[in-house]
């Protein structure tokens, strides 16, 4: 069942009329390590609240199997009208008031509330809690919205072995059947941040020694015990204590929340939550095959996002979700200035052109854009909203505007903004109040350009040259936003000159300076040489579309191995790829460029692993959806035999042969090359020095199985093997990958119709459901994808449902009629969020109908 959406208006409205001091939870989870039987849980929650007129009316939030009582006041209350959906009303209430309800709550496999998971592997259960945005109320009775903050002690009976973590220290007493675990009172903070994490975890301990005479923080990490074997604990301690030193320092403000608990949990949604002191991830960044250094990267970008919502988010919070984005913003932002300021990953700004920026252009192209401080009217407007526009457009963003104020002041302004507002709620207009103060800038205009707005300018270079190649005028052109009302924006850029040295394309000329209205003059460029490449945004200070003039735009196609530094060669890889999408250059010639002219050339010459994952799935991309039809199969027959030549010719074990591996697995493959992966897979003609490892085995199988060489018989060998909970994820994919009417018929029913599949299965055999390679099997589906998922979002949660609106939308028929099928669908009544989710698949079907007319052109 759908659960309550509490409007913006009502937070209002109740936030108005209290003031939320304490909450005092006891959860009864004694019970919880039995089997599947065990659906619920007892929960007693202890209100304390103010109200600023008495006699008045109020509800409070909860979503029970049961409720057993609750008592006002010393009154006990009428609950047995109650509705999750309306709550349980509070008549009459007094100055100050104390609320007692006792319910059963219901445990979870979505996701969402606490969930319960069963290890395969040795039977132990395991729990934690996933709040964002508003689901603590499945957990224990609150007023669940962001601004009404207070404090809260919980206290835990559990099973004896079992480790239970909330978001403060505690200690353990036994109480004959199993253990207390009493937490001590924390500060006051949000119930979306509230946190229990509970089962037979192994744990690690560490220090983070105090600073300046700071207090030292304990440190803990946890994950499933069959999975300790796999938890590099080392590597995240020192990335850890490396987040925590360059905070201090950048922020000015010690860790405020005491210990610092960190929990790789299963069957999680996201890649993490910032639950105060306690935060959860996704424990598939426990790594138990060999993965490349990307993910390092990555999974050390999540643990330092996380961190920095410490501060902003969890000291320092939204007053209301239109703030989400500042949020997400930050944190991505702050974790990639750690990264490279104090760990390994010295090249994150790198990735994060490659990433971060590829998915905010893709969102802010698409119809359901929006400005980054949205509007946000209800909690389903929200839940839509995790998106790449409040995480990357938003982090785009906050660079251009560092770049603008310059970092000492930005921080400066932040130190501020937590003095301020520190345990409480602020708005975009408190940080900008503190920026400006430590700047001594006027921002409103800039909120007014970059927040309030959608879409990209797109910036040109526009230039001419003498006899000896020197530039006698240069200005750079900037287009109104697109799509959108075609606002102009002030842009704070760097402009460099590339020329040869040594046979590498190096920067010998550099110009800072702000790029305002339709024609900026650049006279600091006048006389300088025009190079082999000229780059402007330089360094990708601002967030726009980058085109080349012709030159330069040859030197890319040509040479773009050859460009020195990681970052303007992202920008250009990025810049191809975004010409690609608008229809602007042919997919094919896309494709050619990522192939290379040459044995060393292309993606063979790019020596950042992540932008050569990133442009090998953009290849995919290109070749599944924008190249002509009539080109397809000799365009996936070049990119996989380039493939093999790339895995042949690497280094044995690298990060690169294993990038080429994988990406070769999921692409479009001959007899003959099935054939050769199935070598590497049974060993019989192996690649030298690639480990083929448990997850890598099953990346071969399940390439064998989508182009039909392998079956039901080899899947079930294969989990035999690895019956654990990532083994039987990677199984149902398989299944769902099997080329048959009959497996896809199977796929589509528990996918769309079984709603006690947890959410990690359900998106495994999604993610198994098409493939490039079975375009005509899926064809029947269009329809029936149109016919199905009213009753789906009706059904299911936002959480459950997304992944199957999003998954399962026809991106494989890129045909006419799918857009009038969603056409006619979109002609109907639907809900909002909804709509925009098939609003998006129809704009991707769009979008490729016009790259496939401009590639057979």
């Amino acid at each position: 069942m759908a659960p309550p959406n509490l409007t913006r208006e009502q937070a209002e409205q109740r936030a108005a009329l209290l003031e939320v001091q304490s909450y005092v939870i006891e959860l009864d989870l004694s019970a919880g390590a039995g089997g599947v039987e065990v659906e619920t849980f007892g929960s007693t929650t202890t209100v304390r609240f103010r109200s600023n007129q008495t006699g008045a009316d109020t509800w409070i939030d909860l979503v029970a199997d049961k409720v057993h009582g609750a008592v006002l006041n010393g009154v006990e209350l009428d609950v047995s009208d109650y509705d999750e959906s309306t709550g349980i009303r509070l008549p009459g209430l007094a100055a100050e008031n104390e609320l007692v309800v006792r319910a059963d709550c219901a445990y979870t496999n979505t996701g969402e509330g606490l969930h319960r998971f069963i290890d395969p592997v040795d039977g132990a259960v395991y729990l934690y809690s996933q709040f964002e945005t508003a689901d603590a109320k499945r957990m224990f009775t609150c007023f669940d919205q962001p601004d009404l903050k207070a404090t809260y002690q919980i206290t835990v009976d559990a099973p004896g072995d079992w480790k239970v973590i909330s978001n403060a220290a505690g200690q353990v007493t036994e109480t004959g059947a199993g253990k207390r675990h009493t937490f001590d009172t924390t500060r006051p903070m949000s119930t979306y941040l509230v946190a229990l994490v509970a089962g037979p975890y192994a744990e690690w301990r560490d220090t983070f020694p105090g600073e300046d005479g700071q207090e030292a923080i304990p440190l803990g990490i946890y994950c499933r015990a069959s999975l300790a074997e796999h938890l590099d604990a080392e590597r995240l301690f020192t990335e850890t204590k490396q987040g925590f030193g360059f905070y201090h320092k950048a922020f000015g403000v010690p860790y405020p929340f005491g210990k610092y608990d960190q929990c790789f949990v299963p069957e999680f949604n996201a890649g993490a939550m910032e639950n105060a002191g306690c935060v959860t991830f996704l424990e598939d960044y426990v790594f138990r095959s060999k993965v490349t250094g990307y993910l390092y990267e990555r999974r050390a970008e999540t643990v330092l996002h996380e961190m920095a919502h410490m501060w902003f988010g969890d000291l320092v919070t939204m007053r209301w979700w239109n703030d989400l984005w500042l949020n997400e913003s930050f944190a991505t932002w702050a974790s990639v200035l750690a990264q490279v300021g104090a760990t390994e990953y010295d090249a994150a700004w790198t990735t994060f052109a490659s990433v971060e920026k590829s998915w905010a252009y893709r969102q802010d192209q698409l119809p359901s854009t929006h400005p980054v401080a949205a509007d946000i009217p209800d909690l389903q407007a929200v839940e839509v909203n995790f998106d790449g526009i409040t995480y990357a457009k938003g982090a785009s963003v906050l660079k251009q505007l560092v770049a603008y104020v310059g970092l000492d002041n930005f921080l400066a302004g932040l130190r501020v903004y937590f003095d301020r507002h520190a345990w409480g709620n602020a708005t975009l207009d408190d940080l900008l109040k503190a920026l400006e103060g430590a700047s001594g800038r006027d921002l409103s205009w800039w909120s007014a350009q970059w927040l309030e707005t959608t879409g990209l300018n797109m910036l040109r270079p526009r230039f001419s040259t003498d006899d000896e190649g020197r530039f006698t005028q240069f200005s750079v052109v900037q287009n109104g936003a697109r799509p959108g009302a075609g606002e102009m924006r002030t842009h704070r850029l760097a402009i460099g000159v590339y020329d040869d040295e040594g046979g590498k394309l190096v920067r010998e000329h550099r110009v800072e300076l702000d790029v305002t209205g339709e024609v900026t003059e650049v006279p600091d460029l006048v006389g300088v040489h025009r190079g082999k490449l000229v780059l402007v945004n330089d360094d990708d200070l601002t967030y726009c579309s980058l085109r080349f003039d012709p030159e330069s735009l040859a030197t890319l196609v040509d040479r773009i191995g050859d460009i020195d530094e990681s970052l303007p060669r992202a920008l250009c890889w990025s810049t191809a790829w975004e010409m690609t999408r608008e229809a602007e250059l042919k997919a094919r010639d896309f494709v050619t460029l990522v192939l290379g002219a040459s044995a060393e050339g292309g993606i063979g010459a790019e020596s950042q692993i992540g932008v050569v994952q990133r442009v090998l799935l953009q290849t995919q991309t290109a070749l599944n959806s924008y190249v002509d039809p009539s080109w397809q199969a000799e365009g996936w027959r070049r990119f996989s035999s380039r493939l093999f030549e790339l895995a042949r010719a690497a280094e044995p074990g690298s990060d690169h042969q294993l990038a080429f591996v994988n990406s070769l697995a999921g692409s479009v493959l001959s007899d003959e090359q099935v054939a050769e992966l199935r070598g590497w897979l049974d060993g019989s003609a192996p690649l030298r020095g690639l480990t083929v490892d448990t997850d890598l085995r099953w990346a071969l199988l399940q390439a064998l199985v989508a182009h039909g060489a392998a079956g039901e018989a080899e899947i079930d060998a294969e989990l035999e093997s690895d019956q654990t909970a990532t083994g039987r994820r990677r199984a149902e994919r398989a299944r769902a990958l099997i080329p048959t009417a009959g497996s896809k018929e199977k796929a589509w029913q528990r996918a769309v119709h079984d709603d006690q599949l947890p959410n990690a299965v359900s998106d495994s055999i999604i993610a198994g459901f098409q493939h490039p390679a079975q375009r005509e099997l899926l064809a029947p589906y269009v329809q029936r994808y149109f016919e199905s998922i009213d009753e789906v979002w009706q059904r299911r949660s936002s959480e459950r449902a997304q992944p199957t609106v999003i998954g399962l939308f026809p991106s494989w028929a890129v045909t006419d009629e799918t857009v009038t099928a969603a056409d006619q669908w979109l002609a109907g009544e639907r809900p909002a969020a909804l709509r925009r989710l098939v609003s998006e698949g129809r704009a991707g079907i769009v979008r490729a109908l016009a790259a496939r007319e401009f590639d057979r052109s």
